[in-house]
């Protein structure tokens, strides 16, 4: 059985990291109670009575029975937590983003090479999203031709009151493309079956009325893949009114040569209840899936990885790659706000 510690209780993000660990099997040996926001220790507490909390954050780290620790730390320490658990020989979950800039990313993959240890970042917006499952076990089958384009939109809302003050902090949160955006490029290449990829439009902004001015509540990318010309677009933001029963309408559009996806993840306004809705439209005709029983694969995949030492949940370099182009498009947009 793989054991697992959790190291970061700054983001409600560590509430599913947890529960889907748990329900593949694994053991959580405990919790470091450290936390920038003790509603998220509160709610860990709640939610997982039976694991105890841990006072002594060396103690877990050094722990030999504990094959991987897991985070949801202030952004900006993900990395840090990551590369001292690789060194004593874990693996690492974090939250995204797992990396707020390049000198975190050049060390991490360092450690990676020098340890041998997996550093894997949960996109949720794919890893626990059955819509988006379903979507590229689509693609993969030919549903729609070839993929010529995604269009991901990740609005989210702000609940500015609940929000501990490193989130307001570029410095720490890392930007909204850093951030969010990291969900759509790693869909991106997911969809489109890229290996790299080129970003030739980023840029942010700011205009909600109740955050402050460096705040970036607004964002937006272009990025094409440089060895078959695919093409997608980004728009991410904090602007999910009060109205809509849930955080925010994530929605993946997926062009093909034969068809088209469209993925309305957390709701059908007006229209069908419960999440995960997905549309093909192919020759045939147009078709509505409901997508909430489709197996979720990536937690499963990560214990079978931490235990025989493989690569089937996400690879290393995919998770390095889209560190990698959250930044660049995080460079071009603050460029972009100089001119």
């Amino acid at each position: 059985m793989i054991k697992f510690a959790v190291i970061g209780l700054d983001h409600r993000h560590v509430y599913h990291l947890i529960e889907e660990l748990l329900a593949v099997g694994a053991e959580c040996i405990g919790y470091w109670t450290q936390t920038s926001d003790p509603r998220v220790l509160e709610g860990v507490r709640e939610r997982f009575p039976q694991i105890p909390p841990i006072d002594d954050r060396q103690a877990l780290l050094e722990n030999p029975d504990i094959d991987l620790i897991v985070t949801a730390a202030v952004p900006c320490e993900r990395a840090a937590i990551a590369v001292e658990a690789m060194r004593l020989g874990k693996d690492v979950l974090t939250d995204k983003p797992g990396i707020t800039d390049a000198e975190q990313l050049a060390l991490v993959e360092r450690t990676t090479q020098e340890t041998g240890r997996i550093f894997s970042i949960c996109f949720s917006e794919r890893m626990i999203v059955p819509a988006v499952q379903t979507a590229l076990r689509l693609v993969t089958e030919g549903a729609i031709g070839e993929v010529i384009q995604t269009l991901g939109l990740g609005p989210h809302r702000l609940n500015r009151d609940i929000r501990p003050e490193w989130f307001f902090d570029t410095a720490t949160y890392g930007g909204i493309l850093v951030d969010i955006a990291s969900h759509q490029i790693d869909q991106f290449m997911m969809f489109s079956g890229s290996s790299d990829a080129e970003i030739s439009h980023a840029a942010v902004g700011h205009f909600g009325a109740k955050t402050p001015n460096s705040f970036q509540d607004f964002g937006e990318i272009a990025l094409r893949s440089p060895s078959t010309g695919r093409r997608g677009y980004i728009r991410v933001d904090w602007f999910t009114p009060d109205g809509l029963p849930t955080w925010g309408d994530g929605r993946l559009f997926v062009l093909g040569t034969e068809g088209s996806l469209e993925l309305r993840k957390y709701l059908d306004i007006e229209g069908r209840p419960g999440t995960d809705h997905l549309f093909l439209v192919d020759k045939k005709g147009t078709h509505h899936i409901d997508c909430q029983q489709e197996p979720l694969v990536f937690f499963r995949q990560l214990v079978n990885d931490v235990r025989d030492r493989t690569e089937t949940a996400m690879g290393q370099s995919h998770v390095f790659t889209v560190s990698r182009l959250a930044l660049e498009a995080d460079a071009i947009a603050r460029q972009g706000d100089k001119q």
